[in-house]
Parts: C-alpha cells; sequence; structure tokens
C-alpha cells in the first residue's frame, strides 16, 4: 500500500478523480468515484478492485486502518484541494477510485436457483436519490437485477451512490436498450408487468412467484408508450388514501416487497417457479 503526499492540482490522479465525479456514465478507464469513509469499506467488503484512495491530510491515519490490497495506492492530499474536487461536504474528506464491476445478463437472469429472477427496469428514471432507494430495495428485498434503459441517470453518478447505502457495489445492473432489454426477459420466460393507475391488476392479486419484472418510469410522464407496449399485463398499488401515484422508488420498492413476500410464502417446487410465466 504505496502511501505519496501530494501538494498539486495538476496530479493525474486528481485529474482522474474530476473526470470520473464529471462524466460517471462515460469514465474512459472504465472507474468510478466514491466518496467517504463509509463506501470506501463497503466497496472494500463487495470485493472490488480499487486502484487509489485519497485522504485528506488529517485522514491519513483513518484510511491506513483500511484493509486495503497492496496495490492500492494512497495520495495523502492537502484538504482544501480534496474538498474542492468532490461533491459533498464532509467533515472526513475520504475518496477513492473503484473498478464498476462488470456485470452480465447471466448475472440478472441467474438460473438454477430456488428465486426465479426478479428484475427491475428503469425507464428514464432521472433522479440520483430515486435510484439509490431502488437499488437499495432491490437488494433488501432478493432482486436479481436492475436494467437501466436510456434517459435514466447513471448508477455511478455520486448521490445514487451515496443513496444506495452500498447496494450499487453489489446489485448486478446493466445500461441497455429497450430492444435488447425485452428480447432477454422474454426469453428467459420473465412476466413483464409495467405501473399504471387505471384498468391494472392489484398488485396484491398477482402472482409473483415465477420470473417477473417490473417496469418503473420517469418521475414525471411515467413510463413512455413504446415501452408500455414490451409490457405483459399493466399493475396498480391499491391507495386506500387520498394519492393517485406513487413516488417512483417508493413504488419500485413495494413491488419488490410483494414479490418478496409471496415468494417467501411459496413452496419451493417445479409448479412453482412456473407459476407467472406468460
Amino acid at each position: 500500500m504505496p502511501v505519496r503526499i501530494v501538494q498539486s492540482k495538476q496530479n493525474a490522479r486528481l485529474k482522474e478523480l474530476r473526470r470520473a465525479l464529471a462524466r460517471p456514465a462515460r469514465s474512459e478507464s472504465g472507474l468510478a468515484c466514491i466518496e467517504g469513509p463509509h463506501l470506501v469499506e463497503e466497496a472494500l467488503r463487495a470485493g472490488l478492485r480499487m486502484p487509489c484512495v485519497f485522504a485528506g491530510e488529517t485522514m491519513q491515519h483513518l484510511v491506513q486502518r483500511m484493509p486495503l490490497p497492496s496495490e492500492t495506492e494512497v495520495l495523502v492530499v492537502p484538504h482544501g484541494i480534496l474538498t474542492s474536487i468532490l461533491s459533498t461536504e464532509t467533515p472526513q474528506p475520504v475518496a477513492a477510485l473503484v473498478e464498476m464491476p462488470d456485470w452480465t445478463w447471466a448475472h440478472v437472469l441467474r438460473e438454477n436457483t430456488d428465486w426465479p429472477p426478479l428484475v427491475v427496469v428503469l425507464a428514464g428514471v432521472q433522479d440520483p436519490g430515486n435510484l439509490g432507494t431502488i437499488l437499495r430495495s432491490a437488494e433488501a428485498f432478493k432482486a436479481s437485477g436492475v436494467l437501466c434503459l436510456p434517459g435514466t441517470v447513471s448508477a455511478w453518478n455520486s448521490k445514487v451512490v451515496r443513496s444506495s447505502a452500498g447496494s450499487v457495489f453489489r446489485m448486478p445492473l446493466i445500461s441497455t436498450t429497450a430492444e435488447e432489454c425485452f428480447t432477454m426477459l422474454h426469453e428467459a420466460g420473465a412476466r413483464v408487468l409495467t405501473t399504471a393507475v387505471n384498468s391494472a391488476e392489484p398488485i396484491p392479486e398477482v402472482n409473483l412467484t415465477g420470473p417477473v419484472a417490473f417496469v418503473i418510469g420517469n418521475e414525471g410522464s411515467g413510463v413512455p408508450e413504446e415501452i408500455t407496449g414490451h409490457a405483459d399485463a399493466a399493475v396498480t398499488i391499491p391507495c386506500p388514501g387520498p394519492v393517485e401515484s406513487l413516488n417512483a422508488a417508493v413504488a419500485a420498492s413495494v413491488l419488490l416487497y410483494e414479490s418478496a413476500r409471496q415468494r417467501a410464502l411459496a413452496p419451493a417446487s417445479p409448479m412453482h417457479l412456473r407459476g407467472s410465466s406468460r
């Protein structure tokens, strides 16, 4: 674990950190920036490769206590320089460059398990806090993966990473086109369900024990019409109160909870696993 003291804003690693923060979806090096000691520790626990850790002058002792791999470089940076780069104000200026996980369709559509694929498809979700919360709920309720269609905020946006509380490091996630997304889901036998307020089945009455994918739309305009055409059915979350619709992250969390609840109660048999196929 080599440690270097850096005084210049023009340091190559600091430039790399700025680029990763400014263009989280298009990092040429495949590296993302994470901020804060808690997220650095979560990334280490998730087994992500971490080429470089940045620590403010007073944080060197904290970083050196972390179980960093021997090849990870530690840069000690003046407090003012590091905080001017980072997107959040923190009393513990610590950041890292990490390699984004290389997830595949095999991870998202995992087979030969007693828990059929449970997928969230995001069609234009733009609020970073919503995406982070959805990732956290997806992990909590044992989803197999999250698919991001064009127009969805980058999962490596710094606000997404923070609000996911580390789930972004562990939840299989793929950015894909609508055509590829729905081709792969239907070939896997997943029932694609979109959300609607009217003319939709109440979610507690829908069998969610087989392979299923929920489509969550944009916060303002919902699921685009060209995307709903790929769905097998529409579902709704009954709300007894005077509210027409739920926040995207709340809706996704309720749908995932209901899926997990049904699966926990259903017998694990071959018939059960085919229960909600198309």
